[in-house]
């Protein structure tokens, strides 16, 4: 049933949702965040090696799959390297954006309803965590998530539809989602698989040969990826060692406190709508709390079930669960639009608060935190330290989120020279970016403040005579 009542039509959403998605713009010129940088510096270097088949960082292979340095590489080649971090958070926001439309185009398979497809695009796209800080933040996160979520989509409707086609998009953007991250987008897909194959007639269609192919084709890229690339050997069990690694936890103290925690951080980050849905199914009484229709139950218990081993794991990151953002976004935006128009009209006026705090966080409280605390500085240092190196070797050891952010602006300030590494086992002379003062490679020439942490630039041989006093 197609439902345009005072609830709004879905014309009206989709230009909440084009406004919502225009506020993720700013920060295209923001400063580097995080560990923003490591995909700056391993793009650079594949740019600057050749490098297609390996992720480069610091002179060394990474070992993590290349398919976002792949997008970032190409356009930072054309616009000019000294944007690439605009153009990393360019492949993220386009990402994100893509994810609402992925889930709006499964909503109105599930529900043949245009103005619920939209609604609940926009309820994915202001969830706190993706509207204020995942959905722009230039991490991997948000493209894994894309192409998880797009190869569940696919697989649902492939479902309802008894689509071949279908499948194979389901394949394709399963195997993009490998080739972005890990193993864990296999572990996403087989929740959902067989979640939707608790339903007989998904069954006989999932079941089939022309499904069991396509399925045999997607293991098999992995396999490939893996096995057949030189430069890939020994990527799987460093991927495996490093899932392993979250499973061991540091003390039973932390476990306890991990397990209560995650489940409430996680809430917050679902915020608003999570509360809004909360609230107006409170208010719901009796039999029709049992409301829910198979596709939201459906959506549910996979997000639920994907979501068990994060909250369960010693160590984990409420960014591992990006990809199924989505599929709860689905679920509270359908509890809000049962409890009637009243209920949309409120959900609509909170995305208007949010929208409107969102543009005084990107527009001026963020670009202020950058300029007088953290991320100006790193540019600012970086031209020091450049000037201060001239003619002499430069190297790094620190691999900090601020440290990795002043040896980006350096690559890119050094070109054409070659981009920064850890130094060589025996050198006489030059400068070494460090976390720390360590005697052990010279004294210290320069000291720069970058928020809460200090930056060294330490000298050996004759570079130490170079440095200004």
């Amino acid at each position: 049933m197609n439902t345009t009542d005072s609830r709004g039509g879905a014309r009206r959403w989709w230009v909440f949702y084009a406004i919502a998605a225009a506020t993720f713009l700013p920060a295209l010129g923001f400063h580097y965040v995080g560990e923003e940088a490591i995909f700056a510096i391993s793009s650079l270097e594949m740019w600057y090696g050749g490098e297609w088949l390996q992720q480069i960082f610091l002179g060394g292979n990474l070992q993590h799959n290349p398919l976002f340095n792949w997008l970032i590489i190409p356009f930072a080649s054309l616009a000019g390297w000294e944007h690439v971090l605009a153009v990393a958070r360019a492949v993220t926001i386009g990402a994100t954006a893509a994810t609402g439309l992925a889930l709006a185009w499964l909503v109105k398979a599930l529900y043949r309803d245009t103005a619920f497809a939209a609604f609940a695009a926009v309820v994915y796209l202001t969830l706190a965590d993706v509207f204020f800080y995942r959905g722009w933040l230039a991490y991997v996160d948000p493209l894994f998530g894309f192409f998880v979520a797009a190869a569940i989509a696919c697989l649902w409707v492939a479902c309802l539809r008894h689509s071949l086609v279908l499948l194979a998009l389901a394949v394709a953007a399963l195997t993009c989602a490998f080739m972005s991250k890990a193993y864990t987008a296999y572990v996403f897909y087989g929740v959902a698989a067989v979640v939707l194959c608790c339903d007989r007639q998904n069954r006989a269609f999932l079941l089939g040969p022309g499904a069991w192919a396509l399925h045999v084709l997607a293991a098999a890229a992995p396999a490939a990826w893996l096995g057949l690339v030189p430069a890939n050997v020994g990527q799987s069990e460093r991927m495996f060692v490093e899932i392993l690694a979250k499973l061991a936890p540091e003390s039973l103290a932390e476990y306890a406190s991990k397990v209560v925690a995650y489940p409430l951080e996680t809430a917050l980050k679902l915020m608003p709508a999570l509360a809004a849905a909360a609230y107006y199914f409170s208010k719901q009484r009796g039999a029709a709390r049992g409301r829910l229709a198979t596709p939201e139950r459906t959506a549910l218990i996979i997000a639920l079930v994907n979501y068990l081993p994060y909250w369960l794991a010693p160590h984990s990151h409420t960014r591992y669960l990006t990809p199924l953002y989505p599929f709860f976004a689905l679920v509270v935006a359908r509890v809000i639009w049962l409890a009637g128009a009243h209920a949309v009209r409120g959900t609509q006026h909170g995305i208007v608060v949010v929208i409107a705090l969102k543009l005084v966080v990107m527009l001026i409280a963020f670009p202020y935190y950058q300029r007088h605390y953290r991320g100006e500085n790193y540019a600012v240092a970086a031209r020091d330290i450049q000037t201060r190196a001239a003619g002499q070797p430069l190297y790094t050891t620190n691999v900090s989120a601020s440290g990795l952010s002043v040896v980006a602006h350096l690559d890119i300030v050094r070109l054409p020279q070659p981009p920064l590494t850890f130094p060589p086992a025996r050198w006489d002379s030059g400068f070494v970016i460090s976390y720390q003062p360590d005697p052990r490679i010279g004294p210290i020439a320069a000291r720069y403040r970058l928020g809460g942490n200090d930056l060294y630039l330490l000298c050996r041989g004759a570079a130490c005579g170079s440095v200004r006093r």
